[in-house]
């Protein structure tokens, strides 16, 4: 398969956007504006000219606040080139832009028989979305094919890090930690495409999770020892609803939306589920999904 490569053009700029149209979640408000980067040197023009600002990946797991946003959102959907940059014996080097779909992603791993994120197969979201949180599942992490990352940091410069430069753990990372900005990815990919794993994960999650209705996935990390959605099951929180919000039957760890629901509903529900896990297991659940609030 050749290298996926597009031509880019200038940024573009939408005013006065509803941002519930850019969420999986089917909530948010009215944005001052979204752009849509198309060159990684207009990233420092837009840091240097806008004060509040926030990275939007494929809004899959970002709850948005339902109100007027005096926020400048950008959005890297526009980055999805792939190139094999070194090829060797063993495994190859493949360079990501950020914002190229996971599963398309996997799809270019399939064409060349590259293994190592089989697991994570059917996750929705963005290459850099994902890296920014060290996304995973059924136990791998993204990380654990990544060579290095490269970022956009907060003054507008860009920097190549190798992996052993960066802190990173369980669902977070200093990138997210310091609000970086993922450009691109450099993989190391072994060969061994795992067909079947990406065909099991993608059942199970497509038997397992309530994808008919909007949900932001996972809502709160896994505890050390035990299962979030275990714990809101066995406190009886299924099906617990505020307005059009409710706790997902299918998984207890999803908050699914089950029409009109709004930003408050949702985090009603999110304090409730924290404040009873607390009561009945001395266990403080930590959001996974990032929520964003207005001032």
């Amino acid at each position: 398969m050749k290298n996926k490569k597009f031509r880019r053009k200038h940024m573009k700029i939408l005013k006065n956007v509803e941002m519930k149209e850019y969420s999986h979640m089917k909530v948010g408000g009215i944005a001052k504006e979204l752009i849509f980067i198309e060159d990684k040197n207009e990233l420092k023009e837009i840091l240097n000219t806008r004060k509040n600002i926030f990275l939007l990946g494929n809004g899959t797991n970002t709850l948005i606040h339902d109100g007027n946003l005096d926020i400048s959102f950008i959005s890297l959907k526009n980055f999805k080139n792939i190139e094999v940059e070194e090829k060797n014996g063993e495994y190859d080097l493949v360079r990501v832009e950020a914002g190229l779909d996971f599963d398309e992603l996997i799809e270019f791993m399939e064409k060349n028989d590259y293994t190592g994120l089989e697991n994570i197969a059917g996750v929705p979201g963005s290459v850099g979305g994902l890296v920014n949180m060290n996304g995973g599942a059924y136990g791998t992490e993204i990380f654990d094919c990544i060579e290095e990352v490269e970022v956009c940091k907060t003054d507008g410069k860009t920097a190549k890090l190798k992996k052993s430069q960066l802190t990173f753990k369980y669902r977070t990372t200093e990138i997210k930690q310091n609000k970086w900005i993922v450009i691109s990815v450099l993989f190391r990919f072994k060969r061994g495409f795992d067909k079947e794993c990406v065909i099991d994960k993608k059942m199970q999650r497509e038997n397992k999770h309530p994808l008919e209705y909007p949900n932001l996935g996972s809502t709160f990390k896994n505890p050390e020892g035990t299962f979030a959605a275990q714990l809101i099951s066995d406190a009886g929180l299924k099906k617990y609803r505020v307005g059009d919000a409710m706790v997902s039957e299918k998984h207890p760890n999803f908050i699914i939306n089950l029409g009109n629901a709004k930003f408050d509903d949702i985090i009603a529900i999110i304090e409730h589920i924290k404040k009873v896990i607390f009561e009945n297991f001395n266990v403080k659940l930590e959001t996974e999904i990032i929520i964003l609030k207005t001032d």
